[in-house]
């Protein structure tokens, strides 16, 4: 900013002031020439009638540009000399004199130094408090008069729909009640074109309007024409000779426009995308053989409407490898090359594949720290031949750099106790650590189900050979308390309160209470489990129950139990684990209906269960709760008979796998899982034979069927009109499911899933045949079902994490049936997981 020098007739006065005028032209006129007269009327028009009858600034292209910034000053104040005796300050109705004076350069007791003023004027401008400053000299005295910058009274978008306010003024640097800036609105403006552009919207226009008011106050108002979506209408590629265009096309995760993308946002335009994409062709190439693939260039070219985006990849594929020979070289103490062959999944001669070799490399470096090799690493090296056009292949043994645990800062638990989150590591102070466990020990600390968000980050120790370890966790509530209803398929209309604490004291300890009553069904329970029972790898816990069932909807008698339940678990390591219940349940079955069959008729009255059941399982699964990958395996068992009336021995086994299907969508939502199960038991002694504890199909594990309605059954007495369920001695079941993300909706914690089950129950269980035509006489009573062929179901369903709980679903359509299953197309659920 240069200075105007003007003198009295006297010629005793020198005036300093900033060219004002100069500055008003720069900022405001002539960007203002740059917008046609048709949008500054326009806009000037719209802003008038937000707020008359207060006067409106024209939305002038001055703010869309930065303000300048004060030039150096090109004059000097004439005459100079003397000391400055005193200065003045006016102007100022917010901002204090002291303050003023505090930014100036020039003091009092200071001589007149046209530096000194030229300094103090650029720093005042430089606050961004003042829109106008001159400094004037009469006699010995400087007087500064200023003229303050407005304050900002709101900020109100108008035209937005794409993006909401609150999206909006997460970005902005303006705030209400602070000083208003033109630089700042102008930043602030291009920060809303970005926001824009994260929603393809290229074409996106915004116009701030300043809306002066009372008191030296303003609004802003940014007024936005949002524009139209800028999609992708050509993808292209470049270079690519082993793949077609439309191979290459379905490997990445952007599409070009088309009619059935209303559903996705793929077809939008997104700088990251774009960059994600080439990432994948680079790691679809590798996994082909291609070892020498690169990416040249990607461009995103805007077309000269802004409508539209052309995407190009330019590659260089290099030749195709196949795989030579794959060695060992092992430098570990104790651990020959030829000992870890077996764990080599890989073949010579196969296309090679980095994702594979580096998969492999990564579990045999977990198997041996798990064998006592804390410090092991395994490091894939390869040797191409361009000649041959193969790779070798050499897994390099050794044993890394050491490291080890010097301190572990637990961070963000205000409810949560510290010893709660340590003992879910896989490792303590002083132990040995690698890299590995920072991903177990995130995993370990999301399975507790306490935290919102889990980051686990490392830092330098006190010596080169110490980490320190930060466990980074945000709370979240933990309590729970009930009070509702909805329906099941299973118990018919459905009112339950519940007070529940998953972390009670922030101990970890599980408690609570919970009752239901529904139209065919009463429950309560009482429950506490302590995960780390005396600070010890031992989970303890105790249930205490009651429950009345009445479903002679299907069923011709109704049954009920209460008793107590002594829980005990343990870990052998972080997959393997066994645990121990005990359980002493007095049981009735009653309400039997004049024409139930004798099977059932030979339930009623009262039985004594005294049982013991262990179930050892190994469990890989990333989330317990939703799993994404992993497999795990459990068998278990139950003997009754320690007193009581029932004696009988029961196995069980189970599995499930879990395949993410990441690579082949680019989503995290997609799953494939199978899961399967059988179980068998035998009778010992001079037990009762209560079909109440035999197997039955249907429901959840068989969906298309009735609960039990695959399975042996019995005809009534009277009419056989009705049947009874009896369930078996052997069951198996299957299932294959697809889980998926619904468009739209995935945000609000729906999901899909379509599926295939199959499953069989057979070998009658009852206290007493009667399948004897001539021996029976009247008594006869014939079973059907009784038989291990396959029944299939198939079908699709949702589950909807909603704020009342889990609603789920499923409409499963029998395939394969026996004669007289029983079937149920549609199944319901609310509250419970299937």
């Amino acid at each position: 900013m240069g200075f105007r020098t003007k003198s009295d007739p006297d010629g005793r006065k020198q005036i300093l002031t900033g060219k004002r005028s100069a500055l008003f032209v720069s900022v405001c006129v002539l960007p203002f020439v740059m917008v046609d007269g048709r949008q500054a009327s326009a806009a000037s028009t719209e802003g008038t009638s937000a707020a008359a009858p207060a006067a409106v600034v024209a939305p002038s292209r001055a703010i869309h540009a930065r303000t300048p910034r004060i030039p150096e000053s090109t004059s000097s104040v004439a005459p100079t000399g003397g000391y400055i005796e005193d200065i003045r300050v006016s102007g100022n109705t917010r901002i204090e004199t002291n303050t003023v004076l505090s930014y100036m350069v020039a003091r009092v007791g200071d001589p007149f130094s046209q530096d000194d003023l030229d300094r103090s004027l650029k720093t005042l401008y430089a606050t961004g408090l003042f829109k106008d400053v001159t400094l004037r000299r009469d006699g010995n005295i400087l007087l500064v008069r200023l003229k303050e910058n407005p304050i900002v009274n709101r900020i109100v978008f108008e035209g937005n729909h794409a993006a909401k306010d609150e999206d909006l003024r997460k970005v902005l640097a303006l705030r209400p009640r602070a000083v208003f800036s033109a630089e700042t609105t102008a930043d602030d403006r291009q920060r809303i074109l970005e926001v824009y552009a994260q929603k393809a919207r290229f074409a996106a226009v915004v116009t701030p309007q300043i809306i002066k008011l009372a008191h030296n106050r303003v609004d802003v108002v940014f007024q936005i024409n949002e524009g139209p979506q800028t999609l992708i209408s050509k993808i292209a590629f470049v270079g690519n000779k082993a793949y077609s265009e439309s191979s290459l096309a379905g490997v990445v995760s952007s599409k070009e426009t088309a009619w059935y993308h209303f559903l996705s946002s793929s077809d939008e335009y997104n700088p990251e995308r774009i960059k994600y994409d080439a990432e994948l062709l680079r790691r679809f190439y590798l996994r082909n053989g291609f070892v020498d693939f690169q990416i040249k260039d990607v461009k995103g070219e805007l077309s000269p409407d802004r409508k539209s985006f052309y995407v190009t990849f330019t590659m260089d594929e290099g030749v195709r490898y196949r795989l030579g020979k794959v060695d060992i070289r092992s430098s570990l103490r104790h651990v020959p090359a030829k000992s870890l062959r077996k764990y080599v999944e890989l073949f010579p001669h196969q296309w090679y594949d980095g994702k594979a070799v580096q998969d492999n490399a990564t579990d045999m470096e977990e198997i041996l720290q798990a064998e006592g090799h804390p410090f092991a690493q395994v490091r894939p090296t390869i040797a191409r031949n361009p000649e041959k056009r193969i790779v070798n292949l050499l897994f390099d043994v050794s044993e890394g750099p050491r490291h080890y645990v010097e301190r572990i800062d637990v961070n963000g638990n205000t409810i949560t106790q510290d010893n709660v989150v340590r003992r879910q590591l896989p490792f303590a102070e002083g132990d040995p650590y690698t890299t590995s466990y920072k991903k177990y020990a995130k995993e370990a600390v999301q399975d507790l189900g306490f935290f919102k968000s889990v980051d686990v980050s490392t830092s330098q120790g006190s010596a080169p050979d110490r980490t320190n370890v930060a466990v980074n966790v945000v709370e979240k509530p933990t309590g729970e308390f009930s009070l509702g209803g909805g329906y099941s398929t299973d118990v018919g209309v459905i009112g339950n309160v519940g007070l529940k604490q998953h972390n009670l004291l922030g101990t970890g300890v599980d408690a609570g209470f919970s009752g239901t009553v529904s139209q065919w069904q009463k429950q309560a329970d009482i429950s506490i489990t302590n995960p780390a029972f005396m600070g010890r790898n031992l989970v303890a816990g105790a249930d205490i129950f009651f429950v009345e069932n009445n479903y002679q909807t299907y069923q011709n008698y109704s049954e009920g139990r209460y008793g107590i339940t002594l829980r005990m678990g343990y870990s052998y390591n972080r997959y393997l684990s066994q645990s121990w219940n005990y359980s002493l349940i007095r049981r009735w079955v009653g309400d039997t209906w004049d024409q139930s069959s004798y099977y059932v008729l030979d339930q009623k009255g009262k039985s004594l269960l005294s049982q013991i059941g262990t179930t050892l399982m190994y469990d890989t699964r990333d989330n317990r709760m939703a799993p994404h990958s992993g497999y795990y395996v459990s068998v278990g068992g139950d003997f009754a008979g320690i007193g009581g009336d029932e004696k009988y021995v029961r196995g069980k086994v189970n599995g499930a796998y879990y395949v993410p299907l990441d690579d082949i969508t680019n989503s995290h939502s997609w799953t494939f899982m199978v899961r399967g199960g059988a179980g068998y038991m035998a009778d010992w002694g001079n037990g009762r034979h209560d079909i109440i504890d035999n197997f039955y199909l249907g429901g959840n594990n068989l969906r298309g069927f009735l609960d039990g309605g695959a399975g042996p059954r019995s005809v009534g007495i009277l009419n056989h009109s009705s049947e009874d369920l009896l369930g078996g001695r052997f069951m198996y079941n299957a299932s294959a499911q697809l889980n998926f993300p619904i468009p739209f909706l995935s945000d609000m914690g729906i999901g899909g899933r379509a599926f295939v089950d199959t499953g069989s129950v057979a070998g009658l269980r009852v206290k007493r045949l009667y399948t004897s035509k001539a021996n029976d006489g009247i008594y006869y009573t014939p079973i059907s079902g009784d038989t291990l062929r396959p029944r299939v179901s198939a079908g699709a369903g949702f589950s909807w994490k909603s704020p009342f709980g889990l609603l789920n679903i499923d409409l499963g359509v029998p395939v394969m049936r026996s004669h007289n299953d029983r079937t149920q197309l549609l199944r319901f659920g609310f509250g419970q997981q299937f």
